[in-house]
């Protein structure tokens, strides 16, 4: 009886084979299976609806790289980094000023914040275009002097309006990541010898970078977005250029579907440069920085190349 127990393995199996895989039977979740239907068949319904709308769809093509359309993309971009540039370099002097020990600074900088933010940009730029009707002249002195008309030009309105906008959000970004850095590693620094500026430049800005670049990206894709509402300064850009070229060809809809397009395009390519900006600053914080998008796609790759046979071995 000993002899034939010590010929059988653990489970009564006999010694030196191996134990027979477990088979595990996964959860159904038939909740899954009943939502990706649902929005499968609103899917189906939204696609049926436009199919029956009288929609000129080669409009789109026939006009997408039309020169007008390409002018206000070009303008459309250019304004959106003139306006960003603005509000960032303004939003840090802002968050610095807020972060001071002096309340004459602080006070100047929340009551920016706290006007900016409380009302909307759409006023904003309206607000600076027309000013000409309260201001006939702007006289600098020996710097500039000339007829408001010919000062604030629609490209200036629209600089005006969306960048010192984008300022007052800006500081709160940065004035979060400044304030995310432990007040040891400017202590630190300051023991070390280092001046207040130069341990900003050097120890604080560079950790306060993961926090800030993340919401940054995101306002720099919405900025490109809110330039749409330059036309109400008469501003060429893609918006604009897209609805003259609808009125011009007989297919507003169409060309809006194009403008649409268009700003899909943009706004991809600055989701691509933000996820490569943010793996940048992810340096040190992590032990292992995310993957790239073309990383991914080969891991995949390999993993189905490698995923053996249906009934074969390993």
């Amino acid at each position: 009886m000993t002899a034939d127990i010590e010929k059988t393995g653990p489970g009564g199996t006999p010694p030196g084979t191996a134990p027979e895989a477990i088979k595990a039977i996964p959860v159904r979740h038939y909740g899954r299976w009943i939502s990706a239907v649902v929005i499968v068949a609103l899917l189906g319904m939204l696609v049926y609806a436009f199919s029956q709308g009288d929609v000129n769809w080669g409009a789109i093509p026939d006009n997408f790289f039309n020169d007008d359309i390409l002018e206000g993309v070009g303008k459309t971009i250019w304004i959106t980094i003139a306006a960003m540039a603005l509000g960032v370099v303004l939003g840090i002097v802002l968050a610095v000023m807020r972060l001071s020990k002096n309340p004459v600074t602080q006070a100047v900088a929340w009551g920016y914040i706290w006007f900016f933010r409380g009302t909307p940009v759409y006023v904003q730029l309206l607000m600076w275009f027309n000013l000409g009707l309260i201001f006939k002249y702007i006289n600098l002195g020996p710097i500039y002097q000339d007829e408001w008309s010919d000062f604030m030009t629609p490209f200036l309105a629209a600089l005006l309006g969306l960048g010192l906008n984008e300022a007052a959000y800006m500081a709160e970004i940065c004035r979060a990541g400044l304030q995310s850095v432990d007040e040891g590693q400017t202590e630190a620094a300051q023991a070390l010898g280092m001046s207040h500026a130069k341990t900003l430049r050097r120890v604080v800005l560079p950790q306060a970078m993961r926090v800030i670049v993340p919401p940054t990206g995101n306002e720099f894709i919405n900025m490109l977005k809110t330039t749409s509402l330059v036309i109400a300064v008469q501003y060429w850009d893609l918006l604009q250029a897209a609805q003259t070229l609808g009125q011009n060809t007989g297919a507003p809809a169409e060309t809006l579907f194009l403008a649409a397009t268009w700003y899909l395009i943009l706004t991809s390519v600055l989701s691509v440069g933000q996820y490569y900006l943010e793996r940048y600053y992810a340096r040190g914080s992590s032990r292992a920085l995310p993957p790239t998008v073309f990383q991914r796609v080969r891991a995949n790759l390999l993993s189905f190349s490698n995923r053996p046979a249906r009934g074969g071995t390993r």
